[in-house]
């Protein structure tokens, strides 16, 4: 039996539509979330991602302003322009898009945004209290598979995890989350002997290494939750995960198509967390009134 594809998609397309909702709900109250992206040099890829930020901005009713600057922009340019958006009113999240060139500390960059207005959830504040269950800014990626694994109706407590890969911008963080929904998670890397062994363990699968079909079905165990998070683009400039999509559909009960999986995820939740600044900043100033 074939598992059930986890339309990513349809479960942004829904989940913007209640942001859309809530931003008109603070629109009447005489607040506008608004997000701003700065975009360094001309990579393609992350123009590419800009423009559907700003799509998505806008369809939500959310205020963007995009902000592009040339390559040769200086790591203390670049300070003074964060600094400036984390004094600016109508900002009421920044998005620096990565990756930065060569001569730019992306870590100087990540924590020069106020922890208020890191929407990306990236700032070591908002990374800390991820850590310790605190209120904060989740990173959108980790965030968005957290969401799509609820929606197909699995519960996550109590459940074998198995995350593949540990990058700081996807593997440790969704384990975190894994382990706050009071799953048991393990952690697999490049160093992991004999990898088939651990996933084959896994309830829930969450593969995120950048590496074409590296996960086939003998990788997976029956009835797994599997989501892809890789975006490869192999040859014919078609695009695949990191998950073998026709072997492993036949053995999971659900998992994730890339495109259309993880990816939409990303943003929607990026959406959420600007219009939860933005209601943050409004408590502020009605204390502070």
């Amino acid at each position: 039996m074939s598992a059930k594809i986890i339309d990513g998609k349809q479960v942004a397309k829904d989940i913007r539509e209640e942001i859309r909702l809530e931003v008109e709900q603070l629109k009447r109250s005489g607040v506008q979330p608004g997000l701003a992206v700065v975009l360094v040099g001309e990579d393609p890829a992350s123009q590419s991602y800009v423009k559907a930020k700003a799509k998505a901005c806008e369809e939500a009713g959310i205020y963007s302003r995009v902000i592009r600057k040339s390559e040769a922009i200086t790591e203390q340019e670049l300070l003074k322009l964060i600094q400036e958006l984390n004094e600016d009113e109508l900002i009421h999240g920044i998005l620096v898009q990565l990756p930065l060139p060569k001569h730019i500390s992306e870590d100087a960059v990540i924590q020069a945004i106020h922890p208020e207005k890191d929407v990306d959830g990236f700032h070591p504040i908002n990374v800390g209290n991820m850590v310790i269950g605190a209120p904060c800014y989740l990173p959108c990626t980790p965030h968005g598979i957290i969401e799509l694994i609820k929606r197909t109706g699995t519960s996550i407590s109590g459940k074998h995890a198995v995350v593949v890969g540990r990058s700081n911008i996807v593997g440790k963080p969704v384990s975190m989350l894994l382990l706050q929904e009071n799953a048991t998670v393990s952690v697999c890397h490049s160093r992991t002997p004999d990898l088939g062994a651990i996933t084959r363990q896994a309830d829930i699968l969450v593969v995120a290494v950048g590496k074409a079909n590296m996960i086939g079905a003998d990788h997976v165990a029956p009835g797994a939750v599997v989501i892809d998070v890789g975006v490869n683009r192999v040859e014919g400039n078609k695009l695949v995960g990191d998950v073998c999509f026709d072997e492993v559909k036949e053995v999971a009960s659900f998992i994730t198509p890339v495109p259309g999986g993880v990816g939409p995820m990303t943003i929607t939740m990026l959406l959420k967390n600007t219009v939860e600044a933005a209601k943050l900043k409004r408590i502020q100033e009605k204390q502070e009134a």
